[in-house]
């Protein structure tokens, strides 16, 4: 309903209903009962779900995230109380058109994010909402009311009871907004020390969150650079993103990266080869490169300049177009070679191809088969 009325691509729609979950599963020919205790039914329509849920009015929340029980009610209004955010509560049919008991067209209208009725009552239903708050600031580019942002400020600790999973997707989902600096809030709102643990970041004065939250709002749109933005502070960025229960391969990327920022980079081709080896082709070009220029265009970074980034993209597209040797096994002898040379199988095999390896960085045009078996026989002299 929100999407719809702010011009909008809505990417999914709640369907809600006055009928209960039986009477539904008795309507249609094919359903799932994917959460029938909280009121869901699954109606499946030619192969695709859809998810229909009870008017219902939800009990207390001893876990400070799930309902321990609800409902069923016949009455729209009662259901719509129990939502987060006025701008999330509306309805609408055919028959009725908008119901909008709680102003949430005059809110989308004022950007206010605004909790329905008591926003204490409501983080209290449910703490992942208090992020769930800044997250809809971000996406819509929307102010916080002040007695939300009040109740967000007493109830932020509150958040330490939902699972980090939750608290990763919210993060990310924020991150990768097109209105990032929104992040302030958690600064502001003294969350960052439940969000992060005990992390540079956590304890970062005002300014230095300020500063990071600048460059990320003027960096490419990607959550392995933008994290790594974030993160630049910390000695031990790993801990963190396992701690927010990352996937294995945001963890090494943003990890690699974080560790990687101020290794030098000089614009001659050798040493941009050496540095796509060290720093890894699979990250250098698409992510290592613009994080980097991120922190020299935000003033985290003064040893080089933009215009020695912009130089290095040259050198790297030359590299690429000559097809130079950028790693071990597109060496043009391999273990097999050496074999033959009646090198034994070992240890001596791999030093020699590191050797070799190395050889071939300093000088791509030695990577032919027959030149590399020269070198080699020159250093088993």
């Amino acid at each position: 309903m929100r999407d719809a009325i702010m011009g909008r691509t809505p990417h999914d729609w709640d369907i809600t209903t006055s009928a209960t979950p039986m009477e539904v599963k008795s309507i249609f020919h094919k359903t799932i009962d994917t959460g029938i205790a909280h009121g869901t039914v699954t109606v499946m329509i030619e192969h695709v779900g859809y998810e229909v849920t009870t008017y219902r009015i939800d009990g207390s929340y001893a876990d400070g995230r799930h309902p321990d029980k609800v409902t069923f009610t016949p009455n729209l209004i009662e259901d719509l109380k129990r939502r987060d955010f006025t701008i999330n509560a509306m309805a609408y049919n055919q028959i009725v058109g908008v119901v909008d008991e709680f102003n949430g067209t005059g809110d989308l209208e004022k950007k206010i994010i605004r909790c329905v009725g008591n926003p204490y009552e409501r983080f209290g239903e449910d703490a992942l909402r208090i992020l769930r708050a800044i997250r809809f600031a971000a996406q819509l580019d929307f102010d916080i009311d002040e007695e939300t942002i009040n109740a967000v400020k007493e109830l932020g600790s509150t958040l330490s009871k939902i699972s980090r999973e939750r608290v990763q997707a919210e993060m990310t989902k924020m991150i990768t907004s097109n209105n990032p600096r929104k992040m302030m809030f958690i600064k502001e709102c003294d969350l960052a020390r439940v969000v992060f643990g005990e992390s540079i970041l956590a304890t970062a004065t005002k300014k230095d969150y300020e500063d990071l939250i600048n460059i990320i709002q003027n960096t490419d749109n990607n959550h392995y650079i933008r994290y790594a933005v974030l993160l630049s502070m910390e000695s031990n960025p790993e801990v963190i993103l396992r701690g927010l229960k990352f996937d294995n391969k945001t963890i090494k990327i943003v990890t690699r990266l974080v560790n990687m920022k101020d290794m030098p980079l000089v614009c001659n081709q050798v040493e941009v080869r050496k540095a796509i080896v060290s720093i890894g082709e699979d990250i250098f070009e698409p992510y290592y490169l613009p994080f980097v220029q991120a922190l020299v265009k935000g003033g985290r970074r003064f040893d080089i300049t933009n215009d020695t980034i912009l130089e290095i993209y040259n050198i790297m597209g030359d590299i690429y177009k000559e097809h130079q040797c950028l790693n071990p096994k597109d060496l043009a002898i391999c273990g097999r070679d050496l074999l033959e040379m009646g090198i034994p199988a070992g240890k001596e095999v791999g030093r020699i191809l590191t050797n070799v390896f190395e050889m071939v960085i300093e000088n791509p045009k030695l990577n032919n088969k027959e030149q590399l078996i020269l070198e080699v026989e020159k250093q088993r002299k």
